[in-house]
């Protein structure tokens, strides 16, 4: 498949150019994202994923954010820290690797039904042929699920996404699917409610959104 480029050079861009292995080098074993994110994300793959799926969570740690009550056949790893990815409970098998120097995915051809993609998107600088990878290796009928909110580590995310706002994100995941073949995505983007008692008065927490995008039949 042919990739088609969609970022300008200056757009992939980062503030911080040293190896992304060295960045994510110690394993960090804390949440990013907070309760009620991680409650619709969970609620999200409930409603999506059904049980027999064979699953990749790309760009993971060491929690996948999939219901605890339901078993898939099969649950893929991928991150930059291997000590994280060995302490997630959810994971059959995993493997290291970094995406801004190999886009080229060790999975067989039309073999996912879902692949995962949270607060991982924005620090991709070569979306493009990663986008062209999910589309060889997901069967028909199956989904790509790329779910984000407000918070990134600035200086490993391009340009595309430090320049934009939440608005920009959601347009420009959908834009770099749809340009390596993917039908139009859903766009999912929800307030969540704060933890504790901001919660119980109106507080809002980290925003969520999601692109999916589901690969046709034909």
């Amino acid at each position: 498949m042919t990739v088609v480029p969609v970022l300008k050079d200056s757009q992939r861009f980062k503030l911080d150019a040293t190896d992304d292995a060295i960045f994510y080098s110690e394993p960090r074993f804390v949440h990013h994202l907070d309760a009620g994110f991680r409650a619709r994300l969970t609620a999200l793959y409930r409603e999506r994923i059904p049980p027999c799926a064979q699953v990749l969570d790309l760009m993971s740690s060491w929690v996948s954010h999939l219901p605890d009550d339901v078993s898939y056949d099969n649950v893929i790893g991928h991150g930059l820290n291997a000590e994280e990815l060995s302490a997630n409970p959810r994971l059959d098998r995993h493997w290291v690797q970094n995406f801004n120097r190999d886009q080229t995915l060790p999975v067989e051809d039309a073999s996912i039904d879902a692949t995962l993609i949270v607060a991982g998107w924005q620090y991709l600088q070569q979306p493009e042929p990663i986008a062209a990878e999910l589309w060889r290796i997901t069967r028909p009928r199956g989904q790509v699920i790329v779910a984000f909110s407000n918070r990134m580590f600035f200086t490993k995310a391009p340009q595309v996404w430090t320049d934009g706002d939440d608005g920009d994100h959601l347009r420009y995941v959908a834009e770099v699917l749809m340009a390596q073949g993917w039908p139009q995505p859903e766009i999912v983007a929800e307030d969540t409610r704060a933890e504790g008692v901001m919660g119980l008065f109106g507080g809002k927490g980290d925003p969520f959104f999601a692109v999916v995008a589901e690969k046709p039949l034909y």
